[in-house]
């Protein structure tokens, strides 16, 4: 890797962009690291610059590409963070300062590594952009870990396929997600591993190739005749999300025929649209697999059009429609919003959080990030917030609707009460009832994607059933019961307590 290859990235992403602060980062990172030695025996530097490469492939902005070069200087080499602000910046010296705080501790031991975490989190929540430089670096460190013992690199998956990943996948970095799920997979499972790639990668691939030749013509064709200035390209499922989907359904590789899906770009929503109604026009759609992604967006941002369509000899196939700055947001997540911010001209670089004189702007946040920092205000326990976070706040979301069209964002299998919770304390100690989608519903029921749920309330009512601590899903519902549970329990007590 070279820092020509970084800069030629760079300028591609963004053309204008001046890239000398970047040459002279180099140039200090390369002094800096002089005679380092990785273990793979390449010099030191090439770990900087493959971090670095990732972030501009991400799009990420310059500010944090130039932190990604610098990242490992204050921890590994003589040199300060006092002479990277002085030759790059308080902006940077903040990002490699957040990086260098969540790479103090080792991950030696179940103490340190679970106040590690603890320590990203926090970073996280003031400037998303650390944990954007950490992904990157921790994708390079996955690329080459067969050079490790063997138990290190099992830890080094482990910990990636259940902390890194899932937070990729809420900050809607799917590019990053899937290729470290990919290489712990290798590692983790390497029996596994090597039977879906082969049958992936040689028995099937001619076959697959074929047809998706033969769509794209057909397809293209029609296109061309409508007028609709498109791209159409291949996404294939990652290995490990097919490993997954076995296991979940409980298929054979050949029964699992979602493995690919062709993705059209267009230039604005409304050939989205057009596209949509070309494809159903050609093939005849697959009912229960329709999202409006666009009209809807996922909690993360994510958007797009999907559908499933029966295709050339009835074969099921999957088509993803979005425009160019949804299919970057889809790939690169957050990372990608600086990109657009540099690209349209505002001449600065924002952070997604709104960084202003230290200040965060709470509102700006996702939603999974107030939840991290309210698990950190309710639970001092490490080992207990590590738990929670990891069953509260990385499984599965869905979103569920307000009868007013507000959106919630819970966790897999939440239920009424959780989002009474979530809408407002009063309204879970008070619940008395729930109707999803206007059918009475049990209060322990799992909610779904997409259903319209309304509350229905106890005015008189003023402290909630403890008995709903055995099936609520989130940490803020069983705080907020057992606290009021509390209170119920002493206003009881002071009843039979004769006055003095």
């Amino acid at each position: 890797m070279t820092i020509e290859q970084i800069i030629t990235k760079v300028k591609k992403n963004n053309p204008k962009k001046d890239v000398e602060l970047l040459k002279l980062a180099y140039d200090f990172a390369e002094k800096a690291h002089k005679g380092q030695k990785r273990q793979t025996g390449e010099p030191y530097i090439q770990h900087s610059l493959h971090t670095a490469f990732i972030l501009a492939q991400m799009k990420a902005d310059i500010n944090t590409i130039i932190a990604g070069i610098l990242h490992d200087i204050p921890e590994d080499t003589k040199h300060t963070l006092g002479e990277i602000e002085k030759n790059f910046g308080k902006e940077v010296s903040t990002l490699v300062r957040g990086i260098t705080k969540l790479s103090k501790i080792k991950y030696r031991g179940v103490e340190r590594y679970v106040e590690s975490l603890r320590k990203m989190f926090l970073a996280m929540a003031n400037d998303l952009r650390v944990i954007i430089i950490k992904f990157a670096d921790r994708l390079h460190n996955l690329r080459t870990l067969d050079v490790l013992p063997e138990k290190k690199r099992e830890r080094i998956a482990r910990e990636t396929l259940e902390i890194y990943a899932p937070i990729a996948g809420l900050l809607g970095m799917w590019h990053l997600k899937w290729q470290m799920e990919d290489l712990c997979f290798k590692h983790l499972y390497p029996e596994e591993f090597k039977k879906i790639e082969y049958k992936y990668e040689v028995e099937k691939k001619v076959e697959r190739n074929q047809y998706i030749k033969k769509v794209k013509n057909i397809l293209n064709k029609k296109l061309k005749e409508e007028g609709v200035e498109n791209s159409i390209t291949s996404r294939f499922k990652h290995l490990f999300s097919i490993y997954k989907k076995m296991l979940a359904k409980k298929r054979k590789f050949d029964e699992i025929y979602d493995v690919f899906a062709l993705r059209i770009i267009v230039k604005n929503i409304p050939d989205c649209y057009k596209v949509l109604g070309i494809i159903h026009t050609l093939w005849k759609p697959k009912s229960d697999r329709f999202k409006d992604y666009i009209a809807l967006p996922k909690p993360n941002g994510y958007r797009s059009l999907h559908t499933t369509v029966y295709g050339p000899g009835g074969k099921a196939t999957e088509f993803q429609i979005r425009t160019k700055e949804m299919n970057n947001e889809a790939l690169y997540g957050i990372a990608a919003h600086w990109y657009y911010k540099e690209s349209e001209g505002r001449g600065k670089n924002i952070s997604a959080l709104n960084h202003v004189s230290g200040q965060v702007d709470k509102s700006k946040q996702p939603h999974w990030i107030k939840e991290i920092l309210d698990l950190q205000l309710n639970i001092k326990d490490t080992h207990d917030f590590i738990k929670q976070v990891k069953f509260d706040v990385f499984r599965d979301r869905i979103f569920v609707f307000s009868p007013k069209g507000d959106v919630y964002d819970l966790p897999e299998d939440a239920t009424p009460i959780d989002f009474a919770y979530s809408v407002h304390t009063d309204i879970g100690n008070k619940c008395a009832g729930a109707l999803i989608n206007d059918k009475m519903t049990p209060l322990d029921a799992k909610l779904k994607s997409g259903e319209v749920v309304e509350i229905i309330i106890d005015k008189n009512r003023k402290y909630p059933n403890r008995d709903w601590l055995k099936f609520v899903k989130t940490q803020k519902a069983r705080n907020k019961i057992k606290q009021s549970s509390r209170l119920s329990r002493l206003e009881t007590i002071k009843k039979f307590i004769p006055k003095i």
